[in-house]
């Protein structure tokens, strides 16, 4: 059983940055791709971005390519995602994840790929 908690999240200004972490317990992290999704009011939970085992491939939502990266760090158990030039359409909470399996594209993009999933942290951009 993979425990996830997410970390970094917060209030910012349109424009800003910030950095999400996922610290990762109770297996082997780098058996897993990794995920993060988000979920505004109201609305359904959407991917933004995924990252096989080793970190050799990284994919994208098209709202936030070019301002968002994924990263991994295999010897911390940890995964990041830096967000630049924030928007305030960015403001949800967002979920990180671990999918058993290894991942590949386009099923990454799928929440019901992943097994496992930590609580939540809120980002926020003011306008």
């Amino acid at each position: 059983q993979v425990q996830l908690v997410e970390s970094g999240g917060g209030l910012v200004q349109a424009g800003g940055s910030q950095r999400l972490s996922c610290g990762a317990s109770g297996g082997t992290f780098s058996n897993y791709a990794m995920g993060w999704f988000r979920q505004a009011p109201g609305k359904e939970r959407e991917f933004v971005a995924a990252i096989v085992r080793s970190g050799g491939s990284t994919y994208y939502a098209d709202s936030v390519k070019g301002r968002f990266t994924i990263s991994r760090d295999n010897a911390k158990n940890t995964v990041y995602l830096q967000m630049n030039s924030l928007k305030p359409e960015d403001t949800a909470v967002y979920y990180c994840c671990a999918a058993r399996w290894g991942g590949t594209w386009p099923l990454l993009s799928n929440p019901n790929q992943y097994n496992y999933w930590g609580q939540g942290t809120q980002v926020t951009v003011s306008s």
